[in-house]
């Protein structure tokens, strides 16, 4: 199965830097993006040696011939990343306290493996049908879980933005493992928060739907969407799309 992969960072309407970090290569079927956080642009440190450490264990473990990776490969990149974000955190006084979130989408032939941590996300459209495929590592979706809060309850909570996990403020990381098969013509979407916090998901899916074979094109309107809902945080969108 063949994936097809573009995508676009936006520092938006309020922020005087971005702190995402994206990258795709379709060429080996690996999508990352990453939303940093920390003072002194750490932010911005931590999410780069993200995207930099999770691209790296790929290519070299596919330079060695192990071209038979999974999940567990998954895993063991974003815990490779947390490691080194961790410790860039403790030989800078500057880096002290940075994390971020990610969110990696590995194709492999049919088979997608999805490795978060945070509250950046993966959705999937599937017949005109948007699906979140990861699940926020946050405060209010714990909430909502529990049944202590409502889903709309939760979209206009100020705390919305509390994450619950993170990559590289500690020693080890909790990184969540989601495994699905493609089917062809689907799209994926990874994005942070920066869209997902102002453009609803009946707005994204309409977006993608009407735009799923210019896929350069549905990555601008949505940046535009969350620009023009006030753009209060840095947006990152990525797109895939399988074909058989």
């Amino acid at each position: 199965m063949r994936t097809e992969m573009t995508g676009q960072t936006h520092q938006g309407m309020v922020r005087t830097n971005n702190e995402d970090s994206i990258a795709v290569y379709p060429e080996i079927g690996l999508a990352i993006l990453a939303d940093g956080m920390g003072g002194h642009q750490a932010g911005e440190v931590a999410s780069g040696t993200a995207v930099e450490i999770i691209h790296r264990y790929f290519t070299d473990k596919l330079e060695n011939g192990e071209a038979a990776l999974d999940g567990s490969n998954v895993i063991e990149a974003i815990e490779l990343a947390n490691t080194a974000v961790f410790e860039m955190s403790k030989q800078k006084t500057e880096y002290s306290g940075m994390g971020t979130t990610v969110v990696v989408a590995y194709f492999n032939d049919e088979n997608l493996h999805i490795g978060h941590v945070g509250d950046s996300r993966l959705y999937r459209l599937r017949n005109d049908v948007l699906e979140q495929l990861t699940e926020d590592h946050s405060v209010v979706q714990e909430l909502v879980s529990r049944g202590f809060m409502s889903r709309e309850e939760a979209n206009a909570s100020m705390n919305k933005n509390l994450v619950t996990r993170a990559l590289g403020i500690d020693a080890v990381v909790n990184a969540a493992l989601t495994e699905t098969t493609c089917e062809n013509d689907d799209i994926y979407l990874l994005c942070s928060d920066g869209l997902s916090d102002v453009v609803t998901d009946e707005s994204i899916r309409a977006a993608l739907a009407g735009q799923r074979d210019t896929l350069d094109k549905a990555v601008e309107g949505l940046i535009q969407q969350a620009n023009d809902a006030g753009g209060p945080d840095n947006i990152s969108v990525l797109l895939a799309r399988t074909s058989d």
